[in-house]
């Protein structure tokens, strides 16, 4: 032990005398600017160098300086808010259920409101590789980082190299002229910064940012007036991403119609390029289809939990109860728990095939017959039913509403109740009237109706930990009480 704390002491010293010598003097150490890059295949022939994958390796003593400057330029950022609320990309408190749930909100309050929306999913060429450094050091110094931070930040971007090692085979190094550093905690928030401005390229346009997965959505009551509209700002933001030096790939980029009536002659033209229309896409992992129904998404969850329940099946005459659980919460249950918030509140018949699956997985890491009841099961392995899994979800995000946790874009979804008296219903949250079934599936419905159900005590749960908690026990309890029946 005391030989372990003489090398951590050894390396700590001169690493902490590298960092605060880099920060006084505004220089980032050249050693240290030097990546390998090891190229993963990902499909197609691999002979053609565009089906790899590059990943960029880079000194570790680089990535724990990378990581305190970080920290430091996060705060400053936090402090003078300098970035738009539309951006969940590599922000704390922010994820991409958020940015999901913000797009569907607007997307349904249009229909409940008969109006036509149109949604245009931006792609973009290796966006983080393409970034000018000239014009993102003027904008780092617009936001008002200058001195000694931009001069630090101006030396960790220039004269950077980079070699390629291909099995035992390894490349000389050549100087990188633009982007930001792969596989660096620093990247993506220079990275951030440097499309923040984006937003202000529209007064019309509304975004939803996750990094460079840019969504834009746009409203209107008249269809011919709503397509001209979105034709002139798309013109807009594509002259916005040529100034900034970034490539809008035309050829992927998708429209999708936010309205079942809309014949097939409707089309979109930026630079002379139809913008293929869609009936379903898929944005940050979730796929959306025009009439909001999940079904497509449902379907490719489904698949995935057949293969990982066939595995499991194969596995139980081998594994233990222990051993499949942990398979089961790394094989099946990522796939029912992602961003269910949005899509596990449609229809419980659509969702009736994942209850199924689920139930059936359980059985098979419980090694329990077919028929079996599955509360005593659902109890027993410590795990959550597929519905009461959805409104755990809810009611978390409904929690952070209450307590005032959330981006002020969703934090604005909901009203507190009106009336000033000090009743018991005091943490309740308006309930607002909807046109459509569709709408009412939203979270700011149906998570309201959720939280203004529950009872006193979860409401007053001191922090998130303790909420969780609670509500897990709920469930269990009643699970507990259901399987004595």
């Amino acid at each position: 032990m005391r030989i372990v704390k003489q090398v951590i002491q050894g390396i700590a010293k001169p690493l902490t005398h590298i960092c605060n010598l880099s920060f006084k003097t505004g220089k980032f150490p050249r050693k240290m600017k030097i990546a390998k890059v090891i190229p993963l295949y990902k499909t197609g022939d691999k002979h053609h160098f565009t089906n790899y994958r590059p990943v960029s390796l880079l000194p570790q003593f680089s990535k724990i300086l990378k990581k305190l400057f970080a920290d430091r330029l996060n705060k400053f950022i936090n402090k003078h808010n300098l970035l738009t609320d539309s951006q969940y990309g590599f922000r704390p408190n922010r994820s991409t259920s958020l940015a999901v749930i913000e797009l569907i909100e607007k997307i349904t309050n249009s229909l409940d409101q008969k109006n036509y929306a149109a949604g245009v999913f931006i792609d973009l060429k290796k966006a983080f590789d393409t970034i000018n450094h000239n014009r993102l050091i003027n904008k780092l110094e617009r936001y008002g980082i200058r001195g000694v931070i931009l001069n630090w930040l101006r030396s960790y971007l220039h004269n950077r190299q980079q070699f390629v090692k291909l099995g035992e085979y390894t490349s000389s190094c050549l100087d990188i002229a633009c982007g930001v550093p792969q596989g660096s905690v620093l990247g993506p928030i220079i990275f951030i910064l440097y499309i923040n401005d984006i937003c202000k390229t529209s007064n019309i346009l509304q975004f939803v940012l996750f990094a460079d997965d840019t969504n834009i959505f746009c409203t209107g009551e008249d269809l011919q007036q709503l397509l001209e509209l979105i034709t002139s700002e798309m013109s807009k933001l594509k002259r916005w991403f040529d100034n900034n030096k970034l490539s809008l790939n035309l050829s992927k980029t998708k429209i999708m119609f936010g309205n079942c009536k809309l014949n097939n002659d409707v089309n979109v033209k930026i630079d002379g390029v139809n913008i293929e229309r869609v009936y379903v896409n898929k944005f940050l992992g979730v796929t959306i289809d025009h009439k909001l129904c999940w079904k497509p998404h449902i379907k490719h969850v489904k698949s995935k939990l057949s293969r990982s329940i066939s595995v499991l099946c194969k596995a139980k005459h081998i594994l233990d109860h222990k051993s499949l659980h942990i398979l089961y919460c790394s094989m099946i249950l990522p796939y029912l728990n992602y961003c269910v918030e949005v899509w596990g509140t449609t229809y419980k018949s659509s969702l009736l095939p994942l209850v199924t699956l689920e139930k059936r997985a359980i059985r098979t890491i419980n090694k329990a017959e077919y028929y079996d009841h599955t509360n005593l099961l659902f109890l027993h392995s410590r795990t959550i039913k597929f519905i009461d899994l959805v409104d755990y979800q809810v009611a978390q995000i409904m929690f952070k509403a209450r307590n005032k946790l959330l981006p002020g874009n969703i934090h604005e979804l909901f009203f507190d109740r009106e009336g000033g008296y000090n009743l018991r219903e005091k943490l309740n949250f308006k309930m607002l009237a909807v046109r459509t079934t569709l709408k009412s599936q939203c979270i700011s419905i149906g998570g309201v109706k959720l939280w203004n159900g529950m009872n006193t005590e979860l409401k007053h749960c001191p922090n998130m930990i303790q909420f969780k908690n609670m509500y897990k026990a709920m469930i269990f309890k009643r699970y507990r009480d259901e399987g004595e029946l």
